[in-house]
């Protein structure tokens, strides 16, 4: 039987006792309420917009049926609640602000994005400090939380546009402090796209967020957002290549290349042995955040999924159905070195890599220790598998991509 998540990550004090507040007057929906009507109502109201734009298609669907299966199965608790709440208000309000600024510029729309570096790969394979390194590149820009959550922000005070992002990234280890072992997560440090495009109500991230197995995640109408979001955030600013990240695409590299013809994709390698358990303890974590009741059987079934769909990304590159865009990266070899793998992977896609990007890696590393916020533990026997039958599932991965073991680690 599968450890319970209350087992493994007790509740803070102060957690308990809001979401009690829902047990209380019988039920957390009394508490907070996600009412689409009311939400866009406000939305309006504190903006003195109207306008939530169409450059993404039909949004209020996709806000109404995502609303609508979280009611139907989530089943968060009052702190769920809350933090949904405030996500779809936010979100909201930045497409008020966003066809605001397109209707003022609409240049904005005629910019190219050129030759974006991806990102993508099984989770937990190493794709965030690979991410956070290339964002180094004093030639390049990523998107950081500030950026994500507020890409119009209505204050010019850094200091305040980092405290309000606070909700949205430190808040995370406040209500679970063992999030701070799986993933650092800064108002200042670059995040992953699906944070960006939550404004289009077809963000994988709203996935990670609840249970909610009913729902379809548009991914054609998030890239439309996607590159809106870059367009304008690019405007008006010196040349410089995106670095983007999110393992999300891995299953929808067609439509990132029908956006981004002439993307580079990093495609990042690691022993499953050591992703797969990760993988599903982030997950349920990110679910244990807002819901008492995580479907920890229905995680574990997908454990293994990926690696199918890893090998048949690797056939379809060998018969040229992908564009040659692709540089492999290997967990081990950027942990040896990481100056040397990413120095490798900008000679494969032709990029210069600057002496100073060199300095601020080693830089960043030396001030970003291994286990900053403890370890995070995780075991096959944890989440229903054992060694031997991650290894049976994976095998053809493996040996398609030369993956080193990591079983002594």
């Amino acid at each position: 039987m599968l450890k319970s998540m209350a087992d493994r990550y007790p509740r803070p004090d102060w957690v308990r006792r809001v979401n009690a507040m829902g047990d209380s007057v019988g039920g957390a929906e009394r508490m907070v309420s996600l009412d689409v009507d009311e939400i866009v109502d406000l939305a309006r109201s504190s903006t003195g917009l109207s306008d939530f734009g169409s450059f993404d298609g039909d949004w209020r669907g996709r806000l109404d049926s995502l609303v609508a299966a979280i009611e139907d199965g989530a089943r968060l608790n009052v702190v769920g609640r809350l933090l949904t709440r405030q996500e779809i208000l936010r979100s909201l309000r930045t497409r008020l602000f966003i066809t605001r600024r397109l209707d003022e510029q609409p240049k904005i729309l005629d910019e190219e994005i050129v030759a974006p570096i991806i990102v993508t790969g099984q989770g937990r394979s190493g794709t965030t400090i690979l991410f956070e390194l290339l964002s180094l590149d004093p030639k390049a820009r990523s998107i950081a939380a500030t950026d994500a959550a507020h890409p119009l922000p209505q204050t010019s005070d850094p200091a305040a546009l980092i405290a309000m992002t606070e909700c949205e990234q430190e808040l995370w280890s406040d209500v679970q402090p063992e999030f701070a072992t799986i993933h650092e997560l800064r108002s200042d440090l670059p995040v992953e796209c699906i944070h960006a495009t939550m404004p289009s109500f077809a963000s994988f991230m709203w996935w990670m967020f609840a249970d909610v197995p009913g729902w379809n995640v548009d991914f054609v109408a998030s890239m439309q957002f996607h590159k809106v979001f870059l367009q304008l955030m690019q405007y008006g600013k010196p040349e410089a290549t995106w670095i983007l990240k999110t393992p999300v695409y891995l299953p929808i590299l067609d439509l990132v290349f029908a956006t981004y013809p002439d993307a580079w994709i990093l495609l990042t390698h690691r022993d499953p042995l050591k992703t797969v358990p990760s993988g599903l303890s982030t997950l349920a974590s990110c679910r244990w955040h807002r819901s008492d009741v995580v479907d920890l059987e229905r995680i574990r079934t997908g454990g293994t999924g990926i690696f199918d769909l890893m090998v048949h990304v690797k056939q379809r590159r060998e018969k040229g159905d992908l564009p040659a865009r692709f540089v492999d990266l290997h967990f081990t070899d950027q942990m040896r070195d990481p100056v040397v793998a990413i120095e490798s992977a900008y000679r494969q896609i032709g990029r210069p890599f600057a002496p100073a990007h060199a300095e601020r890696i080693r830089d960043y590393l030396a001030h970003k220790p291994k286990n900053k916020y403890g370890k995070h533990r995780y075991e096959p026997e944890d989440w229903g598998y054992t060694k031997d039958e991650i290894r049976a599932r994976t095998r053809p991965y493996i040996d398609a991509y030369g993956v080193a073991l990591e079983d002594g680690d």
